[in-house]
């Protein structure tokens, strides 16, 4: 081996070497590979590092797969917490607004009474039903006439009348709430069923 050939191993660039043969070869000719092969003799070094690169390339695989897999369980995760959270806050609101429904019983038998019918309790009783509605999405359902939906009401007494075709809402007892499709409290009936 020739001096020129030789990897100082000190040198910061083990690789310079192996520029300088191939920077000799001026004419775009085959380059002579005869340094190359000297350094690593029989070749089995170059195996050794073609193995640890394959083995390198794998290892980066397999961490962009698992890196990929993470960011995928991560955005399920904030996803789902957010759902949970909204349907938390939905379900809150819905019991704050149950929790309520005695006053509103209470502020429509004073509006039956004739007790509630004009000053400020009055003014005060319309705006708290108003929130509860439009800010809230409560419903009150259930009137006579209605057809009976055992889902939405609750049948307290029944009677025959025979100018129905099936069974509809005869009195409300007690007036139905609802959120949206929850219903909150059923509405307490009396219904006539068909004869």
């Amino acid at each position: 081996m020739t001096e020129e050939n030789t990897v100082d191993p000190g040198s910061e660039d083990p690789t310079q070497h192996i520029a300088e043969n191939t920077s000799a070869d001026e004419g775009g000719e085959d380059t002579d590979f005869t340094a190359f092969e000297e350094d690593f003799g029989d070749g089995s070094d170059l195996v050794k590092l073609q193995k640890d690169l394959d083995e390198a390339r794998d290892e980066l695989s397999r961490s962009r797969a698992e890196t990929y897999n993470v960011r995928q369980e991560y955005g399920n995760y904030v996803r789902r917490s957010k759902e949970e959270a909204a349907n938390r806050q939905a379900a809150a609101r819905e019991d704050v607004v149950e929790e309520l429904l005695p006053v509103l019983d209470d502020i429509e038998a004073a509006r039956t009474a004739g007790e509630l019918a004009d000053g400020p309790f009055a003014a005060i009783a319309d705006k708290f039903e108003e929130i509860l509605g439009g800010r809230f999405g409560l419903v009150q359902f259930g009137a006579p006439g209605d057809v009976f939906d055992p889902t939405l009401h609750d049948a307290l007494m029944a009677q025959a009348n025979p100018d129905v075709e099936e069974a509809v809402i005869a009195t409300v007892l007690q007036p139905g709430f609802k959120v949206g499709e929850r219903v909150l409290r059923p509405t307490k009936v009396i219904v006539d069923n068909p004869a």
